[in-house]
């Protein structure tokens, strides 16, 4: 299966919010969408992504001052991305090695979507779960 396939049946809503608005209007939008993660943006265009690990982080870094911290100067930066073409097998190769929760899914320069490694990982096991069914039908039609 490939990316593409996955967001065309999860849905591709991307939550986003400027870089010069506060942790706590992320923590906000985070808790009132019910996800864990959202697109940090500059004029528009993306520019990292801050999710509940960098809330942890902006702890360490301004204590409980959320109001007054600036989502720029905790976001990650270095945003990983997925293309819509690419195998979800190595989207989770990527998110394992990386230890990243949450992917972007970017086509041309704008973010389309947003992974989750739960959601790569129900997708594949699903898929192996009915690639057993469909070997143990061959089996035992021998």
């Amino acid at each position: 299966m490939i990316v593409k396939e996955l967001l065309d049946s999860k849905g591709k809503e991307i939550i986003s919010i400027e870089g010069d608005n506060t942790v706590e209007a992320a923590i906000k939008i985070m808790t009132h969408r019910n996800v864990s993660a959202v697109i940090i943006t500059r004029n528009g265009k993306p520019a990292g992504i801050f999710t509940e690990r960098d809330v942890l982080r902006s702890y360490n870094k301004g204590g409980s001052q959320f109001d007054s911290l600036p989502l720029d100067q905790v976001m990650t930066a270095d945003l990983i991305v997925a293309e819509p073409n690419e195998d979800l097998c190595q989207v989770m190769t990527v998110m394992i090695d990386k230890g990243i929760r949450h992917m972007p899914v970017a086509e041309q320069g704008r973010v389309i979507g947003m992974l989750s490694i739960r959601d790569v990982v129900k997708t594949q096991v699903g898929s192996i779960q009915s690639e057993i069914h469909h070997l143990k039908d061959y089996v035992s039609g021998m």
